[in-house]
């Protein structure tokens, strides 16, 4: 059950029900982030834009590449000084790969079975409309010390872009606190998975399939060193243990290129091997690196095959402590809200806080609406009461944090 046990003193001025259509509007504009397009997320954005102008909200609208932009908005407690806390999401999704594979039309936000179907109704454009709304809430119901800043991010399933931008932005120096508002199953995620996406490119000898003898084959190294690529795992799982939350490191094959389909009499020169790394809090990315380097380089040395390792991104697993007052207000709304505290997780992969946290210092702890596992899958939804439920906790925890001071405890 997750029905609130008593009424907050900004709930009658919730406004759920537009909460949930803004959800919708956003999810029927296919803001998908496909590389070479023109526009991703500027028609969210404009309508995000424009209901922060209903809001009397000033905002920018800045973009990070062309047809990216973020819209961030700064609203102001109007009760005196107080520290600054920031609500985060982002409006570019995964494209919805071949529509056939959905039972619903997936930018249609059909309401079916208490439930709200279509790609980004998780991840997360339900998250980005309950933030909304629950500040809105919060600023109605009176003054409040300090300020809230929304932040609603490009790029977030690509580069990170919008992020970078903003950590990079004045204002992000005067942030003391940002819950990111990615689904997480009703979890308080404290920690977050670093990521190292890698590429090797082998470089053999061409020559006829025939005469295997004459050439040095890609193919044949690739396939040692995926095979190899599992003594990665093994020795990181040795090396850096085991996160309570993140698990353990994984070092995951996600690409094996070589040949031509319409030449199969031919050993080719070249191929590729793409690595996903998931790292947890306290690996060191550098030693990660290069043992995934060595390993593949001996693997291939059997082959004859030459490797050249490319760092593709490499972003840190992050973590945050859980008395601090950004989790401790959070942890105090969820109880208000729910009746009874959350439990504790980490985020699978990274998010717009990972950057928030490595390029600009920024305390993030993640936790919004929809199933932690639902993200990027077909048939994506979102349970429409947790909408609601989300904004609801979004309110008190902004009143918790910012009535709390900062580094003080919550209110």
């Amino acid at each position: 059950m997750h029905s609130g046990p008593g009424a907050l003193p900004w709930d009658s001025l919730l406004d759920t029900e537009a909460a949930v259509a803004f959800t919708q509007q956003l999810v029927r504009l296919r803001t998908v982030n496909s590389e070479g397009a023109e526009s991703v997320e500027r028609p969210a954005a404009d309508l995000v834009s424009e209901l922060f102008t209903r809001f009397g909200w000033e905002h920018t609208v800045t973009e990070v590449a062309p047809g990216r932009p973020n819209v961030v908005a700064v609203i102001e407690g109007g009760g005196g000084p107080g520290p600054t806390l920031m609500f985060e999401g982002h409006t570019d999704v995964v494209t919805e790969g071949d529509p056939a594979d959905w039972s619903v039309d997936p930018y249609g936000a059909e309401i079916r079975d208490g439930k709200m179907w279509g790609r980004g109704t998780a991840d997360m454009k339900s998250g980005v409309a309950a933030m909304i709304y629950g500040v809105r809430a919060l600023q109605q119901a009176g003054p409040f010390p300090g300020r809230v800043v929304l932040g609603v991010m490009a790029d977030e399933e690509g580069m990170m872009l919008g992020a970078k931008a903003f950590a990079a932005s004045p204002l992000a120096a005067e942030v003391d606190g940002v819950v990111v508002c990615e689904p997480e199953g009703y979890e308080v995620c404290t920690s977050a998975r670093g990521g190292i996406r890698l590429r090797l490119d082998l470089t053999g000898v061409m020559a006829h399939g025939a005469m295997p003898q004459e050439g040095r084959s890609p193919i044949a190294a690739g396939a040692r060193i995926v095979e190899a690529l599992g003594s990665v795992q093994e020795w990181a799982t040795v090396r850096f243990g085991s996160h309570p939350h993140a698990g353990e490191v994984t070092v995951t094959p996600t690409v094996l290129l070589g040949g031509d389909p319409d030449q199969l009499n031919v050993i080719p020169a070249h191929g590729v091997v793409g690595v996903d790394v998931r790292t947890i809090p306290g690996t060191d990315h550098t030693e990660l690196t290069e043992r995934v380097r060595t390993t593949a380089e001996q693997a291939a040395a059997a082959f004859g095959v030459e490797v050249r390792l490319t760092v593709v991104d490499d972003r840190p697993a992050i973590e945050i402590a859980e008395d601090h007052p950004v989790v401790r207000g959070l942890v105090a709304a969820h109880t208000q809200v729910h009746g009874s505290a959350p439990a504790f997780g980490a985020v699978p992969g990274t998010t717009d806080g990972t950057i928030l946290t490595r390029d600009a210092g920024l305390p993030t702890v993640v936790y919004g609406p929809g199933g932690k596992w639902i993200a990027h899958q077909k048939d994506e939804f979102v349970e429409v009461r947790e909408i609601g439920e989300y904004a609801r906790v979004y309110a008190a925890a902004a009143h918790h944090f910012l009535t709390a001071g900062r580094g003080g405890a919550a209110a």
